[in-house]
């Protein structure tokens, strides 16, 4: 008998720090914590984890210390800080414990770039890694009905050049592209109560042709006993497809296959893409030999494909013109955190508003209620990792590691179309004269195809390509002759390649033939304009009005939209960011020119604003200016 799933991970709030592994309860710790700097880095020998005393300004979590919403706004170099945090008893039972469900699950959504975490004095664990999310298991050190102490360390040595830190900037003031820094909680953190056994993570590979998905789950640890793995899988309540399966591993696989799908003249109903961002719900339950439900869980997944053949980018195996724009994800009053989960949300609604089908991430691993806007109203995303900016074994550990865990994170998201480990040679400068920087991209392709064939690998995004998938290409050419010239035709593409790229470098290192490839400039633009007075305002040209800002933003994407030897390009940017002041729009998201003005440019059709919305949709930022 079919039944109506309890949660549609598919039209959650946006809210939950993880929104493809959705349970009913949760608790979110963000708020007011205690904090305080550490500049001498005394608080371990000092014990500051055992005495709050230490702790003498407050921190409003998540924001970074440097940022105003922090309520700290202090950006100078301070290499490690210090949170404190009351978990009370409310605290917990917030979280959903019960009897069932009894272990409680502290989460960290990203903490940059070196966290520890003691709880009462008790060393808890640590983690290494800006970008990713870490968990622990605190049950024992939350004793029953006892307010405890939470505490955490965050280093982030802004002088360690090996640390993936993206635009974080190693001097002290903000210069050229690079930002403030992001020390310490910058993502949610919150608590999760769950059974003695359950589904730690869960991931989707949807295979268009055969019309099926395949679903690994993974579970905290090997059951003791055989466990039935039952999927449901739904849109709107209607069941798709219903499987089970036996198993006594930590890790099991299963291939779902949807029915539906078998129709080749309806199978494009349920394809996702950004013209038709259709989501699958998940309903995923772990059942023991008695029939008791040990854990659930509720997720979703897009069912589509992406390559490249023929010299073209394909989305569900049909040619597909890539609009991108270069995303910073950097607000002024927040930095790389997001101001609130609704911006997220925002965001998304105004690259789409904009008339792109696609955004670059730069830089930056995004927050993952990005990634769930992104599929939910249809939005094609290119996986970054921020950069290192020395080559050494320490970094080469350092970034495969948290690449890895990147991967492996957002692996599931149908938005997220390519991979880009690493930009313009940042932390491999030497690459064309070193093979051990070389051999680093390479492995890096390689490793990423490892973990996800599923998807386009760029090595090294711009120029001084390994092994890549697409060859990307950046060019700031100030003038739309001057652009047009290089991507004319491919006698013109395989000169520029043949010689030293549109920056001086040359765009292969690895020979291979431009004859099939896809090709896409993905950094061009970089117009500059600012609305107000902006000190040290930064750009690759400069426009001295609106109307010459508009002139010259629509030459430049004119030159590219509609060429035949391009499979996709990407504007830079969306949003002026701190003094790079070559954005669509200012750092408050308020475009330069009217929405409808740069839709046109960007899309080359004369359409009415479209804003894709959702059941609870809040009003785009200057939607109608």
């Amino acid at each position: 008998m079919s039944r109506s799933l309890p949660i549609s991970a598919s039209t959650q709030g946006g809210v939950y720090p993880r929104p493809q592994l959705v349970r009913p309860d949760w608790h979110d710790l963000a708020g007011e914590w205690a904090f305080e700097h550490d500049d001498h880095d005394l608080g371990r020998s000092e014990k500051w984890f055992e005495n709050a005393e230490h702790f003498g300004r407050v921190i409003t979590v998540p924001f970074p210390p440097e940022s105003e919403m922090s309520g700290i706004a202090d950006p100078g170099f301070h290499p490690v800080v210090w949170y404190s945090r009351l978990i009370t008893p409310d605290d917990v039972a917030a979280s959903g414990r019960s009897r069932a469900r009894d272990r409680v699950i502290l989460h960290f959504g990203a903490v940059d770039y070196r966290a520890s975490v003691w709880i009462d004095g008790q060393f808890i664990g640590s983690h290494e890694g800006g970008q990713t999310p870490f968990s622990f298991d605190v049950t024992e050190a939350l004793l029953a009905q006892k307010t405890c102490v939470l505490v955490v360390r965050a280093e982030d040595d802004p002088h360690d050049v090996t640390q993936p830190r993206g635009k974080q900037d190693w001097l002290e003031d903000p210069h050229v592209i690079w930002y403030h820094r992001t020390t310490g909680i910058w993502q949610p953190v919150w608590l999760e109560s769950v059974p003695d056994q359950h589904i730690e993570a869960l991931t989707w590979t949807p295979n268009v042709p055969a019309g099926s998905v395949a679903i690994e789950v993974e579970l905290i640890r090997r059951p003791a006993a055989s466990v039935t793995v039952q999927v449901e899988l739904s849109v709107a309540g209607e069941i798709l497809a219903r499987q089970s399966f036996l198993t006594r591993e930590p890790r099991s696989q299963a291939t779902i296959q949807i029915a539906g799908q078998a129709n080749g003249q309806s199978y494009e109903t349920l394809l996702w893409s950004p013209e038709n961002p259709q989501l699958i719900d998940a309903h995923v339950s772990i059942i023991a030999e008695d029939g008791t439900i040990l854990d659930e869980s509720f997720s979703y997944f897009g069912l589509r494909s992406v390559g490249v053949a023929g010299g073209r980018f394909l989305l569900n195996d049909r040619p597909y013109f890539v609009r991108s724009v270069l995303e910073q994800g950097y607000w002024p009053q927040s930095h790389l955190a997001a101001p609130s989960a609704e911006a997220l949300r925002a965001e998304v609604e105004l690259i789409k508003a904009l008339g792109f089908n696609a955004a670059r991430i730069h830089e930056k691993v995004e927050d993952p209620r990005f990634l769930y806007w992104a599929d939910r109203l249809g939005l094609l995303i290119w996986g970054e990792m921020g950069s290192t900016y020395e080559f050494s074994s320490e970094a080469v550990s350092r970034v495969t590691r948290e690449w890895t865990e990147v991967v492996r994170r957002d692996r599931s998201h149908p938005s997220i179309v390519t991979w880009v480990p690493l930009n313009e040679s940042w932390g491999v400068q030497q690459i064309a004269h070193d093979d051990a920087q070389l051999s680093f991209a390479q492995s890096l392709y390689h490793l990423t195809r490892a973990l996800d064939p599923t998807r386009p690998v760029i090595s090294n995004d711009g120029w001084e390509h390994a092994v890549s998938d697409i060859l990307t290409i950046h060019d700031y050419a100030s003038t739309a002759e001057k652009l047009d010239a290089h991507y004319r035709d491919i006698d013109a593409v395989r000169a520029l390649v043949s010689g030293m790229g549109p920056a001086g470098r040359r765009l292969q290192l690895v020979p291979r033939e431009i004859d099939g490839q896809s090709i896409m400039v993905t950094e061009f633009g970089g117009v500059s304009f600012a609305l107000d007075d902006v000190d040290d305002s930064w750009g690759y040209t400069t426009a001295t009005s609106p109307e010459d800002f508009r002139r010259r933003v629509s030459g430049l994407v004119g030159s590219l939209r509609d060429n035949s030897i391009l499979s996709g390009f990407c504007y830079t940017q969306l949003t002026d960011t701190m003094q790079e002041t070559n954005g669509l729009t200012d750092a408050n998201r308020k475009p330069k020119l009217p929405i409808a003005v740069i839709r046109d440019i960007v899309s080359g059709e004369h359409t009415p604003l479209t804003v894709p919305t959702a059941d609870t949709a809040f009003s785009l930022h200057s939607a109608t200016e």
